[in-house]
């Protein structure tokens, strides 16, 4: 029986929001098309009738991941009683738990991969962190458009490495002062 167009729209998404996960936990080049199908629930004879490459699939999943990342930051943008936007932006992210890579940025755990990846998945993953500096540029409130942008760059970036450092370094310490330090020197960027 052949599916609506709603359904095979919901497969897609099924399995577009499946991949973004599955690339997060292990890896884009360790994440196979099958792993991906029977993740969703499918048989891998399916992944054709949606996609016509794994390329195709990986920017469809970074775009899903990095829409996800911006739809967190601007949650955590809106002030607490006693943090600006930009603090609870900074604490956010930084909160990630070091020992889940299906949380927070996919920048952070897959940026490598996705440095080496194609075109679309490489604009996927652009856009998503020009979103991202835009929103923490819209949190710098002291100081003019263009400050407020190279401010933002550089506290995404830095944000981005900590909590990679953080999880790639083997000493609980040290990790906790990676993103301890990167907190406190970000929180001073108003």
């Amino acid at each position: 029986m052949k599916k609506s167009r709603a359904e095979t729209a919901e497969t897609r998404r099924r399995i577009v929001k499946t991949a973004a996960a599955e690339f997060r936990r292990n890896g884009i080049h360790a994440t196979g098309l099958a792993e991906i199908m029977a993740a969703a629930g499918l048989t891998q004879g399916g992944f054709y009738r949606h996609f016509d490459s794994k390329d195709q699939l990986v920017a469809e999943a970074c775009a899903e991941a990095m829409s996800s990342a911006v739809t967190l930051t601007q949650t955590a943008s809106r002030p607490a009683e006693d943090q600006t936007g930009l603090e609870v932006i900074v604490e956010t992210f930084l909160s990630q738990d070091r020992n889940n890579p299906l949380e927070g940025c996919p920048l952070v755990g897959l940026g490598i991969e996705l440095a080496r990846a194609d075109g679309d998945t490489r604009a996927a993953a652009s856009d998503g962190f020009v979103e991202l500096v835009e929103l923490i540029a819209s949190q710098i409130r002291r100081a003019s458009p263009e400050v407020a942008r190279a401010r933002a760059i550089f506290a995404l970036s830095a944000m981005i490495g900590a909590v990679t450092m953080s999880r790639i370094v083997t000493d609980p310490d040290l990790s906790a002062a990676i993103l301890q330090e990167a907190r406190t020197r970000l929180t001073k960027l108003k």
